[in-house]
């Protein structure tokens, strides 16, 4: 979206991009946020709430509380049961975002205009329609520009394809709960081991407090990450009739 904004295929052209950081994403998203930032016209602002992976099964004050900021997913009894209530959307991405844009306009620390004073795009493709939604306040107005133009995430990928530009991965965290196997497989080494030591940590951090009901873990088979089966059904010898890489797009 942004590079189309660039080429004056969507307009105006945006005052600024906002980029909020939650401290543990893959390399490959700052290294694709690195080259936007020469190719764009306007700045790119990077905006931060801290590191999620610190904050990630944190105790306080006392051990009695827990805090959660992921949809890790609960083991009763050896059972794989739901997802804890998550709050790193809004925490890590839409409310620091929300300041960056008060800051610019001026009105940080005041009262907020009753009127729509900045319209905010919002880079959902058609593939996620279910994700619009209006703006929560008076003074922001949201805008899908993708959607406007029709756009699926492979048409997306055509026209980075079409323009010379390298495909960008998906975004996500390191450590998200909502990895499909496929993206748990396309972490690096490094990247992958770095989950696990944060599996391992949501067990150990809240082992024995009374208001955990259940284990946490980050896969949703609720087993610990490191013994988790990534093997496709090809690594098992299976032979695979379908001829197009799946899209993972079947749910939405």
């Amino acid at each position: 979206m942004a590079l189309m904004a660039a080429h004056g295929e969507i307009g105006p052209m945006p005052d600024c991009g906002i980029f909020a950081d939650t401290g543990w994403e893959p390399a490959h998203v700052y290294e694709h946020l690195d080259r936007l930032e020469k190719l764009l016209p306007f700045p790119v602002y990077r905006v931060s709430a801290g590191n999620l992976r610190d904050e990630i099964a944190s105790v306080r004050p006392t051990g009695k509380f827990l805090k959660i900021d992921i949809p890790a997913f609960v083991s009763n009894n050896g059972k794989p049961g739901g997802l804890v209530n998550r709050s790193c959307t809004r925490d890590f991405k839409i409310d620091p975002i929300r300041r960056k844009v008060r800051e610019l306009l001026g009105i940080a620390g005041k009262r907020s205009p009753k009127e729509a004073v900045v319209e905010q795009w919002i880079g959902i493709s058609i593939d996620e329609v279910i994700r619009m939604k209006p703006g929560r306040e008076a003074w922001q107005v949201s805008r899908w520009p993708l959607i406007e133009k029709r756009m699926a995430r492979s048409d997306c990928l055509r026209w980075m394809d079409r323009n010379g530009y390298p495909e960008p991965k998906k975004s996500s965290c390191i450590g998200c709960p909502f990895h499909s196997d496929a993206e748990w497989r396309a972490l690096s080494k490094e990247e992958f081991a770095d989950a696990v030591e944060v599996d391992r940590r949501l067990r150990d951090t809240t082992r024995g407090i009374a208001r955990t009901k259940g284990e946490l873990f980050l896969h949703r088979t609720c087993k610990p990450l490191d013994e988790v089966d990534f093997s496709t059904a090809e690594d098992r010898g299976q032979l695979n009739l379908f001829l197009n890489e799946c899209e993972g797009m079947c749910g939405v």
